[in-house]
């Protein structure tokens, strides 16, 4: 460990280092609160370096794997001599062999102050699909920019799914600092422009950390070398950070039912973890999407019966009348439960090697619920650089765009937003059995929620939103342009009409004739050729 012993900075002591299942308590003698955080950014931006020497310097790596670090420093490091830390983290042979990261290291730890759970996820732009996956679970992100770089596309498009997925604290640490002399202008500079970058995202908080992962400024301590930075070291923040209050209990409950637990004949229960809110024995409620109703006689916990569950416990539940119920269903309270839906409009995380195009049709697993889905419009792209809705007519690998599904039956959703088991889904290739995309219900189904839950037409406005987009969208845009052109078409036809003698009444049919019947023959046409490559076939005007 020779080489360790040079480093800048020392481990903790000798038994400080606590497992993140220790249920101990910090030196105030309150019960250490647990944190989920990732780290995410652009490729070699020094991820797993700044994972490894958190690890090391909060004495979280054993005298043993000191060892093996040092001898794979000397095989496999890119740091000279010195220890590579983010051998600590990177595992796979593949990942040790290319000098990045594959799949998403989870690390468990903790300190005197709380116990962390990290997921180191790569920043290879071909395995966005982990990153998502380590981002789905986690209270904060620490996104990760190399100071002589600055902002990237990868950057951009992670801090965009770090917010899709409802991460709302961020801390920029601007990396690879050593390499720029540590200039504070170089650092205001990166600040500066991530704020502009990420005014339209969801973020409540960002903070900033000039950091040097390889040698250990300000990671655990600040030192020395950045005496214009006036806020703490990244893992003492990382200590002290307070998350959002808790959101307020949903008013209603949902039970995803995952199994129909039978062991006799005197006995039917239904298992699932509860989705959202609180449920009581006695409590009225509806199996959905059937609608069929009953009440709560027993719940049923891992310790035993109880009166009560909320969000997030694992239960089995028995009903007071013999309703047909199966895995896939939700029960749900009577009032303020989730959506009954059969078209979806949704923001989607495309991660298949062939692009998205209208007319896909894929298998959709939302909580336990498996249903078969099309693709019946692909709304709009969003552009990595600027974050605006472009048209597009497909989506390739890693892009993120706004797309109409059509379910083969109703299943019980909400917005991402108000629940991220209900309102989150993945859609599998059938031939291949691969996820192909991440997707989030779009909150606009909760302008929907009231009128759909009560059975109630929709509002005139609230219908020519759903069909005709938003004022200003992509699809708006879209749908005007190809007005105005059937408008300017039918009217030349008109023209052309008179023109050959005929009267204006005749020409004044063929031209509205033309106007509404184009459209429809176009849609059969689409119907009948979805399913082959017949671009030539196509009318290339849209009409």
């Amino acid at each position: 460990m020779g080489a360790l012993a040079e480093t800048r900075g020392a481990p903790a002591p000798a038994g400080a280092f606590r497992p993140a299942n220790d249920e101990g308590r910090n030196a105030e003698g309150s019960a250490r609160a647990l944190l989920r955080f990732i780290t995410c950014g652009s490729v070699d931006d020094g991820k797993s370096t700044l994972i490894g020497r958190i690890l090391y310097e909060a004495g979280a790596v054993f005298d043993d794997q000191l060892t093996a670090l040092d001898a794979d420093s000397r095989r496999f490091g890119t740091q000279g001599q010195a220890p590579d830390f983010a051998l600590l983290v990177d595992g796979l042979s593949a990942e040790r062999e290319q000098g990045i990261t594959i799949d998403v290291a989870y690390r468990y730890f903790s300190t005197a102050q709380r116990s962390f759970i990290v997921a180191d996820t790569p920043g290879h732009e071909q395995y966005t699909r982990n990153m998502a996956t380590g981002a789905s679970t986690a209270d904060l992100a620490i996104i990760l920019v190399d100071a002589r770089k600055g902002l990237l596309p990868q950057t951009r498009r992670h801090s965009f799914i770090v917010s899709l997925v409802g991460v709302r604290r961020i801390i920029v640490a601007v990396n690879k600092m050593d390499l720029v002399g540590y200039d504070e202008a170089v650092f205001r500079r990166i600040e500066a422009d991530y704020r502009v970058m990420a005014a339209g995202l969801s973020f409540t908080t960002i903070d900033f950390i000039p950091v040097s992962a390889r040698d250990g400024e300000n990671v655990t301590q600040v030192l020395r070398l950045t005496p214009w930075y006036r806020g703490p070291a990244l893992l003492p923040f990382l200590e002290a950070v307070t998350l959002a209050g808790e959101a307020p209990e949903a008013p209603g409950f949902a039970l995803p039912v995952q199994w129909v637990n039978r062991p006799d004949l005197d006995f039917r229960g239904y298992a699932g973890m509860v989705a959202q809110g609180r449920l009581r024995v006695g409590d009225g409620i509806a199996v959905l999407p059937s609608g069929r109703r009953s009440s709560i006689v027993r719940i049923l916990a891992p310790s035993g019966e109880v009166s009560q569950a909320s969000a997030g416990q694992s239960v089995t539940v028995t009903l007071a009348d013999e309703v047909d119920v199966s895995r896939g269903d939700v029960i749900a309270s009577l009032a303020d439960g989730p959506l009954i839906r059969q078209d979806l409009r949704a923001r989607l995380l495309w991660t298949g090697e062939a692009p998205l195009r209208e007319g896909g049709e894929f298998i959709l697993k939302l909580a336990t619920a498996t249903a078969n889905a099309s693709v019946t419009q692909l709304q709009h792209r969003l552009d990595v650089e600027s974050f605006a809705e472009v048209p597009a007519d497909e989506l390739p690998m890693n892009a993120i765009g706004l797309v109409s599904l059509r379910l083969d039956r109703p299943l019980a959703v909400q917005d991402y937003a108000q629940s991220r088991e209900l309102g989150g889904f993945i859609l599998i290739e059938r031939l291949s059995n691969q996820t192909v995309a991440f997707g989030f219900i779009d909150e606009e189904l909760s302008t929907q929620r009231g009128a759909d839950r009560a059975g109630q037409v929709p509002s005139l406005r609230r219908a020519l939103v759903r069909e005709l987009g938003r004022p200003g969208s992509a699809r708006r845009r879209a749908l005007v342009r190809g007005l105005s052109w059937r408008a300017g078409a039918s009217l030349i036809l008109a023209g052309a009409t008179i023109a050959l003698g005929a009267s204006e009444g005749l020409a004044a049919t063929l031209a509205i004739g033309d106007f509404v019947l184009r459209p429809l023959a176009h849609r059969v046409h689409e119907r009948l050729w979805r399913r082959d490559d017949a671009g030539a076939l196509q009318d290339g005007a849209g009409i």
